[in-house]
């Protein structure tokens, strides 16, 4: 009987100890959105706070327009301007294209000479390619002048996605390089956690098997979804890992969760696979 006793206590002991292997510590995952400009400038109005939820088009930040918006002032003047050459342009092409035919008609009645008439042909395909010179032309200025409308325009930034307002880098009267970050947007779909896997149970792991994530604050295990799996091992990352496990090499494992719940970017897990 006490042999019995013994032995299932070992098995028992033995399944605690399986189920704790199958626990896999990691941590909360960011992929933040970073908004910018494509310009330079100043940073004039800032319409949100860190922490702030904000929805996808709302305004965040203003940039000073006053230096892009001379610019695009001129670009449109120019734009009118090309406008009413083409429009002069086609008037000019249509009167030489009517003092062409007029002269054909003549000409085959015998009542035009045929110098005059070569010299009316040579009119009207000198304006037809001033006209399409004068096309050219606007369409070039005309792009230029949408591009510098889209500055001015990139000098307001709104939201993109849905998201929390994660932190602000420049704040009003801040001069801002072009492209550097001036707020960071936290969508919540762009929560994940990472964590580092044994190579035993690698082929438990493919991409789009289904687990279960446990934290400090988590009401019940939170469900992810695998969807990266490295093809190369590193060493099990100390701050992850006890001493023992340290020179164990690992997987990295990256999961997207269903909804991140109260997980945070850094905050520690502990992975399972979902059964």
């Amino acid at each position: 009987m006490k042999r019995i006793v013994i032995i299932a206590f070992a098995l028992a002991l033995a399944a605690c100890g399986e189920r704790a292997s199958d626990v896999m510590q990691g941590y909360g995952e960011a992929e933040y959105i970073y908004l910018s400009s494509q310009d330079p400038g100043v940073v004039a109005e800032l319409f949100v706070r860190e922490g702030d939820l904000v929805e996808a088009g709302a305004p965040v930040f203003r940039l000073d327009t006053e230096r892009l918006g001379y610019g695009a002032q001129s670009a449109e003047a120019q734009r009118a301007a090309a406008a009413a050459a083409v429009s002069t342009a086609e008037a000019e092409a249509t009167l030489a294209q009517r003092n062409y035919a007029r002269g054909a008609q003549l000409a085959r009645q015998g009542f035009y000479p045929r110098a005059r008439l070569d010299a009316d042909l040579a009119a009207r395909d000198a304006a037809n390619a001033r006209l399409a010179q004068a096309r050219r032309e606007a369409a070039a200025i005309g792009a230029e002048a949408g591009l510098a409308e889209e500055r001015v325009e990139d000098l307001d930034g709104a939201a993109p996605q849905a998201g929390t307002i994660e932190r602000i880098f420049h704040r009003p009267g801040e001069v801002v390089a072009a492209g550097a970050p001036i707020v960071a947007l936290l969508p919540p779909q762009n929560m994940k956690v990472r964590f580092f896997a044994p190579q035993a149970m690698l082929a438990r792991l493919p991409v789009g098997a289904r687990l279960l994530v446990n934290c400090d604050g988590c009401a019940e295990p939170l469900a992810a979804t695998i969807s990266f799996v490295a093809r190369e091992p590193q060493f099990t990352p100390p701050v992850i890992y006890s001493l023992e496990q340290r020179e164990k090499l690992v997987f990295l494992v990256e999961a997207r969760l269903d909804a991140p719940g109260p997980i945070r970017p850094g905050m520690p897990v502990d992975v399972r696979i979902a059964p």
